[in-house]
């Protein structure tokens, strides 16, 4: 954001020295610090100023005033001009070193970075103030983005009565007076070669033809190139329009105050002695003047016009472009000296500063005043609502077509997983309790013979030890395709008889080639539950696979997931039980489960077979690794319930009330037996999590029973035409902030801020609603869509 520097000299005179006010602060709004000082005495630099004045008016150059009387029967020579010059500078800065001025210059350099765009308003009504070199203050010269301008102590906003205009082009009048002695047309070429530019020319034109175009027309621009002068004795500035005509601004009072009404923002007076003209215009409240502080050499008013109007359009900055074309004059200075003195701007503190940009588009309807105390920025949509709403719609379609083909899959996936990340951790569920075999269990069953990680003995005592606390269900999540030993006949009767024992299969899978897991010989088929998991491209697990059809030739027939057989088990007994929608979604209790399709969310083109859900985490935010492992990527992580060992179980160290009424789940968290799962959180070292299967269940089975028994909604997401329209809406706002911001600096900070809002928006809508809302496609969408307008807006503006 720029800064505004005001600097307010007030009533004094060089014998007795001037107070000073600085106040400085954010464009756009009231001023942050303001703080007090003094210039004290120096006529010695009234003295210096009026000894160079007179030598640079008499110096022989082709220039282009009207009757400016030669003091000197021969003219000085440009050393002359130089030294003096010189020594008018050194007086300057030391005036301005002085102590009593000290507390401005040090809130100045406290406050102000060498980095900021600064404007700098001079406001006094003193004219020998006014005509100083301030530019050449050295703290002025440490900022190169600081530009300083004159201002009248008293001014106020214009009365606007435009007419709702469009203007496609820059509307400007373009006055070229008396060209006797000096070339005008250079001025007129100049002015033809600017972009979006409507000029007409008045050429020597007469008193009334000028007033007509002035009344009849609304400008916005009016420039003036030939001869004018600034009578001393009455400080009144003169433009001579014809050979034989010539007006003062108070001549064309009337004309120009409709003129201001109706739009007119900048008046440019490449012409001599300008300050006496900029003292008049005062009166009329116009926003901007650039004038020429005392006689101008032709070719340095051309050479000034040429640099200006190339910056302007350029860098769009009034106050930087004049600073740019001023400091090239500097190349002229060995023949025209003090060529970098010439040019002024005059400012109405109540207006702000115009560019380039803001000229092109929708000018008439612009309100550019502004109120003394609380400026405020113009703003003009550069671009047009009809082109907006296109370019939206296109680059909507265009990330339409490619997230369907799937090519934002894996973005989307990621940034998902990101948002799932930052949700606040949950209790574990105390409706489970998982017993892990861990390696060191694995170990100690050695002398018995394991054909697995849980052998018959330590299986029939696990099971002997859970069921005297009187578990609702026992699910095994281990699997046993081979029959109970013979030393064991109480185990395979207890696994026919039981109706709270759950074992799983895994189902034939002919694209994979998986021949598939036959299930313990000696369970019902009721009591069977698959253990296939549907993983995504990357290996995570983020879909729950409620229910599968087995083909034929599959030795597991179970249709249901071993977590739906368990969760339907404890649900039942709570009085609910597996019902059937309409349009053959599940439902239980009051929650509905609807299976998600090839095209849901960020998937795109998924298999989507069976009947799946969304998978929603229960993450516990406290990660327990196992003992065992020394792998950071293999852990036990957000233990969603809680869990104890096979080996204190079968010690006695369980506790009753921790099975009584609960969904026991038994698996194994041995990595020799490699039941891991990718999951989206991940490890303090950055890595994916993964945590053994029986988690997994654990996490499948609470999900169910929060949506059923605590009203916890799924995961969902919107329909196609609702994502449209999420996305279309982040496009056109991306449009909206380049048509409307013109400088870099304000649409990169709102660019920001909209970024962070998405981002916000789709975590609130995660963690509040449970809601998956696109946010890598709005991302594109908003970013694309500005990126597009200001690339079409650099290519309009420069050609």
């Amino acid at each position: 954001m720029g800064k505004l520097v005001i600097l307010k000299l007030g009533e004094g005179n060089f014998e007795q020295g001037f107070p000073v006010t600085l106040q400085i602060g954010d464009e756009n709004v009231r001023p942050s610090v303001e703080i007090t000082g003094a210039l004290p005495p120096n006529p010695e630099i009234l003295r210096d100023y009026y000894r160079w004045q007179s030598i640079y008016r008499n110096l022989r150059l082709s220039s282009r005033p009207i009757g400016l009387a030669k003091e000197f029967n021969q003219a000085p020579s440009l050393e002359d001009c130089q030294q003096v010059t010189e020594e008018l500078k050194i007086r300057f800065n030391s005036w301005l070193a002085a102590d009593s001025f000290r507390t401005i210059r040090e809130k100045w350099l406290e406050k102000l970075m060498v980095a900021d765009n600064i404007r700098v308003l001079l406001q006094t009504k003193d004219l020998r103030l006014q005509k100083l070199p301030w530019h050449l203050w050295d703290l002025l010269e440490r900022y190169p983005q600081a530009e300083i301008a004159l201002s009248a102590p008293a001014y106020e906003q214009v009365n606007l009565n435009r007419i709702a205009t469009t203007y496609d082009k820059v509307k400007i009048l373009a006055i070229l007076g008396n060209s006797q002695g000096i070339d005008t047309k250079a001025d007129q070429a100049l002015l033809n070669s600017l972009p979006n530019a409507d000029i007409t020319f008045l050429v020597e034109p007469q008193c009334q033809d000028l007033t007509d175009q002035l009344w009849e027309q609304h400008w916005q621009i009016l420039f003036f190139a030939g001869h004018s002068s600034t009578e001393e004795t009455n400080e009144i500035g003169k433009i001579y329009i014809n050979q034989t005509e010539s007006l003062t601004i108070s001549q064309l009072k009337y004309a120009l105050k409709k003129a201001v009404e109706r739009g007119l923002q900048l008046a440019i007076f490449n012409s001599c002695d300008g300050l006496g003209l900029a003292r008049e215009f005062a009166c009329l409240h116009i926003p901007q003047m650039i004038v020429m502080r005392e006689p101008v050499p032709d070719r340095v008013a051309q050479q000034f016009l040429k640099y200006f109007l190339s910056a302007f359009v350029r860098v769009n900055s009034l106050y930087l472009a004049v600073r740019e074309a001023r400091e090239r004059l500097q190349g002229l200075e060995n023949q025209f000296p003090c060529a970098t003195w010439l040019p002024i701007i005059c400012q109405n503190p109540a207006e702000m500063p115009l560019n380039w940009g803001e000229l092109c588009r929708n000018i008439g309807n612009v309100h550019t005043s502004l109120p003394k105390t609380t400026p405020v920025k113009r703003i003009t949509n550069r671009l047009g609502f009809s082109l907006l709403l296109v370019i939206s719609m296109a680059i909507t379609g265009i990330l339409t077509g490619v997230r369907y083909s799937g090519v934002l899959q894996p973005l989307e996936l990621s940034a998902f997983d990101q948002l799932l990340r930052l949700r606040p951790p949950e209790k574990a569920d105390s409706r489970l309790l998982i017993v892990t075999v861990t390696e060191e269990d694995v170990q100690a069953q050695k002398q018995e013979k394991p054909q697995g990680s849980l052998s018959d003995k330590s299986l029939a005592k696990l099971l002997e030890k859970l069921e005297a606390y009187q578990p609702e269900v026992i699910g095994l999540d281990i699997y046993r395709d081979y029959p109970v030993g013979k030393d064991y006949p109480a185990l395979a009767e207890r696994m026919r008889k039981s109706d709270r024992f759950v074992a799983v299969c895994q189902l034939s899978d002919s694209q994979a080639g998986k021949l598939g897991v036959k299930p313990p010989p000696e369970l019902s088929p009721h009591n069977l539950g698959f253990s296939d998991i549907a993983i995504d491209s990357d290996n995570v697990v983020r879909r729950h696979l409620l229910a599968l059809t087995p083909l034929p030739s599959s030795p597991c027939t179970a249709t249901y997931a071993l977590s739906v057989q368990l969760a339907l088990r404890y649900l039942y007994t709570k009085g609910i039980q597996l019902r059937f929608t309409p349009d053959g979604a599940w439902q239980l209790g009051k929650q509905e489960f609807k299976p998600i399709e090839a095209h849901t969310g960020g998937y795109q083109g998924v298999d989507a077979f069976g009947h799946q859900i969304l998978l929603n985490y229960r993450s516990s935010g406290s990660p327990d690794a196992i003992p065992s492992l020394r792998d950071a990527t293999r852990t036990v992580g957000f233990a969603n319930a809680p869990h104890i060992t096979l080996q204190q179980v079968l010690t006695g160290k369980l506790n009753a009330n921790a099975v009584k009424g609960k969904i026991v789940i038994i698996g194994t968290t041995a990595e020799t037996f490699g039941d891991y799962w990718l999951t989206p959180y991940t490890t303090p070292k950055g890595k994916l999590q993964a945590i053994p299967g029986v988690f997994l269940q654990a996490q499948m089975v609470s999900q169910l029973l929060s949506a059923a028994l605590d009203g916890q909604p799924l995961l969902w997401t919107w329909p196609f035409w609702g994502e449209v329209i999420w996305v279309w809406g982040w496009s056109f706002l991306g449009g909206l902030l380049t048509a409307y911001l013109h400088r870099f600096t304000y649409l990169s900070l709102a660019g920001g801020i909209a970024i962070i809002s998405l981002y916000a928006s789709c975590f609130i809508f995660l963690i509040v609603y449970s809601c998956w809302v696109p946010l890598i496609p709005a991302m594109l969408a908003l970013v694309g869509h500005s990126l597009i307008a200001t690339t079409y807006l650099n290519i309009k503006f420069k050609n």
